[in-house]
């Protein structure tokens, strides 16, 4: 018997079954697009990373107090395969889970997750209020305040680039650049 793969339409309309929050859908997509970015310079699979990344807060909206774990709930109610779950998971590893992120896809996301908050808030106080002319640069500058973003934890963010062996400077560049693929659907093309 082969696993039931689920589709991002699927995903989507889970997604939105439980997140009515713009705020909510818009950080799952940029999520996802920097999945699918990452995805597709690993040579894995694009809409399974995707699909990952659309889905990993699906619980957050609904059940703050039960992030991640709701998560898994849910999706195996959903008869959603293993690996997705696990991944889902593991994000939330060292806050609200003890799932420690072991494949490249389930370290990415942990990486990424708290980096497009940042992103997006730096894209926003830019006069263009995009990510499209944005470098990693204008995103270093503000890490440094800590006042900036304050909600972003930057320490999620160094042990992410930690497990996947990377500089802060090229995890920035490449979350940047998977966030310009939907840079319109998260309301940061702006005036480029």
């Amino acid at each position: 018997m082969t696993e039931r793969i689920p589709t991002r339409e699927e995903a989507w309309q889970l997604l939105k079954q439980y997140n009515q929050s713009d705020r909510l859908l818009k950080h799952a997509m940029a999520v996802e697009g920097v999945m699918r970015y990452f995805a597709r310079k690993r040579g894995e699979d694009v809409d399974k990373w995707g699909i990952v990344g659309l889905i990993h807060d699906l619980d957050y909206e609904q059940y703050p107090e039960q992030h991640c774990r709701k998560t898994e709930e849910i999706l195996r109610d959903n008869a959603w395969p293993e690996e997705y779950i696990r991944a889902v998971v593991s994000h939330g590893y060292g806050i609200c889970t003890d799932i420690r992120p072991e494949s490249d896809l389930e370290k990415v996301l942990f990486a990424v997750d708290e980096l497009t908050g940042l992103v997006a808030a730096s894209a926003l106080v830019r006069p263009s209020r995009s990510v499209l002319d944005m470098k990693a640069k204008s995103v270093k500058k503000k890490w440094k305040d800590k006042r900036f973003a304050a909600g972003v934890d930057r320490s999620i963010i160094e042990k992410g680039c930690e497990m996947l062996s990377v500089e802060l400077s090229e995890l920035i560049t490449d979350t940047i650049m998977g966030m310009r693929e939907v840079a319109e659907d998260i309301g940061l093309k702006g005036s480029v």
